[in-house]
């Protein structure tokens, strides 16, 4: 992979659905489906919509370790972000990710308290395509 930032991005940009892993509460890796990230900057730091009481916001508040996989079937190639989860409740978190249709979800709008952010933060990760795999890292800068 020539540039990750650039290869990887483009890949977060199309997805429309990525899966994001954490740790239960008895220690066991669990995987959710989440929706296209809100926001990115650069591929170390992406954002996420979700709500507050779910079960993987409370696992984040007590271990912020998380992946995220991104995956473009129809070339078959895929990329495991590894890093760690912030929960995000304050209004300028909120509103930064806040899209036109969120009431659905979000009845009580942009300040509904089931309503949060997940930051995560990327430190590494592992690139597949054409049958092989590859491994980087992710420098401070690539999120600026």
């Amino acid at each position: 992979m020539k540039n990750a930032v650039e290869t990887v991005g483009k890949m977060i940009d199309k997805c429309r659905t990525c899966y994001l892993g954490y740790l239960d509460a008895e220690g066991f890796p669990a995987v959710r489906a989440m929706l296209r990230p809100r926001e990115r900057v650069g591929i170390r730091e992406i954002f996420f919509s979700t709500n507050t009481s779910s079960n993987k916001v409370a696992r984040f508040r007590e271990n912020p370790n998380a992946c995220v996989y991104f995956v473009d079937t129809r070339f078959f190639r895929g990329v495991c972000l590894s890093g760690t989860v912030e929960v995000l409740e304050t209004a300028e978190a909120k509103e930064r990710v806040w899209r036109k249709g969120d009431t659905l979800y979000y009845k009580g709008g942009v300040t509904d308290e089931d309503y949060c952010v997940l930051k995560f933060t990327a430190k590494k990760g592992r690139y597949y395509s054409a049958f092989r795999s590859e491994d980087f890292a992710i420098a401070e800068q690539e999120g600026a």
